[in-house]
């Protein structure tokens, strides 16, 4: 036999199963049959796995309940038990939405006893080496870059992106469709439609980019200016300010919803940096 000779492929007839042989399957585990495992996989206790979902090589997943069409890149990890020292093994789990996109070497734990769980919402992209601990909420469509790690207890709301090297505090609320710059560190609560960047992270103005690119109108993006202008640059404290703000008539939905954010917040806001808000939010 010619040693050099190439290898034909084997006829169609033959092809591998969806489930490669190497990986391995626990017993209560239940798989869509069109769920695609790769070499060498691990397929833990209480898994279940929706539709066209695709798993790579060397992924261990355990006590997940993960939608259909999403993409999990090799050696991921998620549901593995939280890095919490309060954890005494109780039986817990992480949900994750449809299209989700899970890259390699990325961290999902699943929640402990406080609330039970960890929820990862629909076309969220979390990429290499992203982690999420335990009990976080992640809304829909929300990007981890490269490396970002968002401690236990965190929310993340809708449209959100965390740059590269970020980290979010413990119990921190970040609000819908903010922007947070590469190697920011976020100790405080971020409001909706806004962008922080920096240790310790300050916002620096209003997302206007994303608002575009999200299709709001010049008039709503006019009010949400000007209420983040009353809200951060008053002369009146804050409490008096919200207080003001909510009782007048015709506010849009999105410029209540920043108005509650910020009054709601327990842990506190992420405030502007006065020297460049200016520039910043004409920027973005």
């Amino acid at each position: 036999m010619n040693p050099f000779s190439v290898h034909q492929p084997d006829p169609p007839e033959h092809k591998l199963e969806r489930i490669h042989p190497t990986a391995i399957i626990h017993p209560t585990a239940v798989l869509d049959v069109s769920v695609e495992v790769g070499p060498y996989s691990v397929i833990g206790e209480d898994v279940h796995i929706r539709a066209q979902t695709k798993i790579g090589s060397h992924c261990v997943i355990e006590f997940a309940e993960i939608g259909g069409s999403c993409q999990i890149y090799p050696h991921s990890f998620i549901g593995t038990a939280p890095q919490d020292l309060k954890y005494r093994g109780e039986k817990t789990k992480i949900i994750i939405g449809d299209g989700t996109i899970i890259r390699e070497c990325a961290t999902l734990n699943r929640g402990t006893a406080r609330t039970g769980q960890t929820i990862i919402g629909k076309g969220c992209l979390f990429m290499a080496y992203s982690h999420v601990a335990h009990d976080c909420v992640i809304e829909d469509e929300v990007i981890l870059a490269n490396s970002v790690a968002v401690a236990g207890h965190v929310t993340i709301g809708r449209g959100t992106i965390v740059g590269g090297l970020s980290g979010i505090h413990q119990f921190v609320k970040i609000g819908r469709l903010v922007m947070v710059g590469a190697g920011a560190m976020v100790p405080m609560d971020v409001p909706p439609f806004c962008v922080v960047w920096g240790d310790r992270a300050r916002i620096v103005g209003l997302n206007m980019e994303g608002l575009r690119r999200r299709h709001y109108s010049q008039a709503l993006i006019r009010s949400l200016r000007d209420v983040y202008k009353k809200v951060f640059f008053s002369a009146k404290n804050l409490k008096q300010t919200l207080q003001k703000m909510q009782k007048e008539a015709n506010h849009a939905e999105e410029v209540l919803e920043f108005l509650r954010f910020v009054q709601n917040s327990t842990r506190g806001i992420c405030r502007p940096r006065q020297k460049v808000e200016t520039s910043a939010s004409q920027t973005w």
